[in-house]
């Protein structure tokens, strides 16, 4: 792809040829530069000052999704990257849940009859626990279009304020250098 050339991509049409288009969406965020974000891997921004997006690049695809995991709060930008079920996921560093860059739904292992040996396990997803959101490329910029849909997802319980301050109060301060 040349630097000429403006894509669209999003977490939730893999499977979509990305649509050109010659200046950000209206309601987009800037997160930084494409070359950037992929030799990082991954970046964190606060967008529009209240919601705190993780962008990652992998095989080749932009995501972004809420940076902290529905289930407890754990920095997703932590996690590994793993395939479930066909699925390519983000594993929270502290529980070990798995969430979906696509859609954000939360997979678990499921069994049927817990008496049964050997036990069978199958993937079930739990629905979309995690808020994902559209990311676009404009000639190697990247922005972020907030998901702004009213149906509550689990993962909109870490992008208050009231988290974020008691987040902070609950880190150890930095001990001063003497």
């Amino acid at each position: 792809m040349s630097s000429e050339e403006e894509t669209s991509q999003t977490s939730s049409s893999p499977s979509s040829p990305p649509p050109s288009c010659s200046s950000p969406p209206p309601a987009s965020h800037f997160i930084g530069k494409k070359e950037d974000i992929v030799k990082a891997g991954r970046v964190t921004k606060l967008v529009n000052g209240c919601r705190d997006v993780l962008v990652l690049h992998h095989q080749g695809r932009l995501h972004a999704m809420d940076m902290r995991c529905y289930h407890s709060g754990g920095a997703l930008q932590n996690g590994d990257i793993e395939e479930f079920n066909g699925q390519m996921c983000i594993v929270c560093p502290w529980h070990k849940y798995k969430i979906t860059l696509a859609e954000g739904e939360g997979l678990y292992q499921a069994v049927d009859d817990p008496t049964a040996k050997p036990l069978r396990t199958y993937w079930r997803s739990k629905g979309v626990k995690q808020r994902i959101h559209k990311v676009t490329e404009v000639n190697g910029d990247v922005y972020v279009t907030l998901n702004d849909s009213s149906e509550a997802v689990d993962s909109d319980v870490y992008q208050t304020e009231r988290y974020r301050t008691v987040l902070l109060k609950a880190q150890p301060k930095p001990k001063p250098k003497n």
